[in-house]
């Protein structure tokens, strides 16, 4: 059985992560401590709330050093993933820097207001991290990561192709929530434990 750690930083949705995985077969812990982070088989840093908040809990918790130097297969779920680049225009953040882009607002267009809310078609397959184009996924966001190349698959919102997913080293991000993303997520998540 896979054994995943999921970041208990004040924040979001940490049980319903947690229960996510327990469904998926997982054996799951919260830790919120750089020994469980260096220590953790599969680490997941959830995400809900805003980036000064979380990049605070962070900082008082002494666990930036330790996700920077994760060389295991790791998770940013949401803000979680966003909390992987340099800076977000929400509130003007520094963020921990694993990735060398930024994160950006969302501008709202004609029928694709900000937040983004609800489900979005994927318009690239990630088969090895368990995802289909043209498979729904559920987002709940009003900022956005820059693209390149560790993006693995966008969706479409309002005309427009939004980072969905990167991977990057050991770090795995969704910028949708797998644990409210019905079939898709499970898989996604099943993905993950397999890595």
């Amino acid at each position: 059985m896979s054994a995943v750690t999921v970041l208990d930083l004040d924040y979001g949705n940490t049980e319903s992560i947690r229960l996510a995985f327990a469904r998926a077969g997982a054996d799951t812990a919260l830790a919120r401590t750089a020994e469980a982070v260096e220590q953790a088989e599969r680490l997941v840093l959830p995400g809900v709330g805003a980036a000064p908040f979380a990049m605070a809990r962070i900082q008082s918790l002494g666990l930036a050093d330790a996700l920077k130097r994760r060389a295991r297969p790791s998770l940013g779920i949401c803000l979680g993933m966003q909390l992987l680049f340099r800076h977000s225009e929400e509130g003007d953040a520094g963020l921990l820097g694993i990735i060398p882009g930024n994160v950006r607002a969302l501008e709202p267009r004609p029928g694709a207001p900000v937040p983004h809310m609800g489900w979005s078609s994927l318009e690239r397959s990630a088969p090895e991290l368990g995802i289909q184009a043209g498979e729904h996924l559920y987002f709940a966001h009003g900022f956005v990561c820059d693209d390149g190349p560790w993006i693995a698959a966008h969706a479409g919102y309002g005309g427009r192709a939004i980072p969905a997913v990167l991977q990057h080293g050991p770090w795995w991000g969704a910028q949708f929530h797998p644990e409210r993303s019905s079939h898709a997520g499970a898989r996604f998540l099943q993905a993950f434990l397999a890595a």
